[in-house]
C-alpha cells in the first residue's frame, strides 16, 4: 500500500503525529559526467565566467535541502540540524556530489538529501553549460539512511 494515498485513493500527507522522534540521517549521491574533451583540456571546466562553481553548488544544495518541503508535495518541514555537501572528482573523472543531512524528528531526511544532491548537480550544470550541453547528470541515488523503522546502505558501487 502506498503511504501517500488514502483509503479513497486520493493523495494525502502521512500523519507522523504518533511516530517516535529519533535521530535521522541520510546521504545521497549525484554524478556529473563531463565530455572527455573538457576533462582532457588544459583548462579546468569548473573555472567559468559565472564564478566559483563548486562553492555556488554547495550553497544551492544546502538551500534546496532546507526547502525540500516547499518543492515536494507531502514532505514534512523538518528542522535540519546539519547538511553538508561535498563535490569532488572521483577515480573515473566524474564529478561526484554527496549530500548528507541530519535531524532529530519523526520522519526521515532522505528526500532532503536527494534534493540537496540534485540541486547541487543542477547548479554545476547551469554554471558549466556554456562549455558544453553534453554534460550529464546521472545516477541520483540514496546512499544511506539511518533512523526510523529501517536503516539502508547502498551496496552497489558506482
Amino acid at each position: 500500500m502506498l503511504s501517500h494515498v488514502d483509503k479513497s485513493n486520493h493523495p494525502t500527507m502521512v500523519d507522523v503525529g504518533k511516530k517516535e522522534t529519533t535521530h535521522r540521517t541520510a546521504c545521497a549521491r549525484a554524478v556529473i559526467i563531463f565530455p572527455e574533451d573538457l576533462i582532457e583540456a588544459d583548462k579546468d571546466p569548473l573555472l567559468t565566467k559565472k564564478g566559483p562553481v563548486i562553492d555556488t553548488a554547495i550553497v544551492a544544495g544546502v538551500l534546496a535541502a532546507k526547502k525540500t518541503h516547499h518543492l515536494i508535495p507531502f514532505c514534512h518541514p523538518i528542522p535540519i540540524e546539519d547538511c553538508s555537501i561535498k563535490i569532488e572528482w572521483n577515480a573515473k573523472k566524474e564529478l561526484e556530489v554527496l549530500c548528507s543531512v541530519r535531524a532529530t524528528h519523526k520522519t526521515g531526511v532522505e528526500m532532503e538529501a536527494l534534493t540537496g544532491a540534485s540541486v547541487a548537480a543542477l547548479t554545476v550544470y547551469d554554471m558549466c553549460k556554456s562549455l558544453s550541453h553534453e554534460i550529464q547528470i546521472q545516477k541520483v541515488v540514496l546512499v544511506s539512511k539511518t533512523g526510523g523503522k529501517t536503516d539502508f546502505l547502498e551496496l552497489e558501487k558506482l
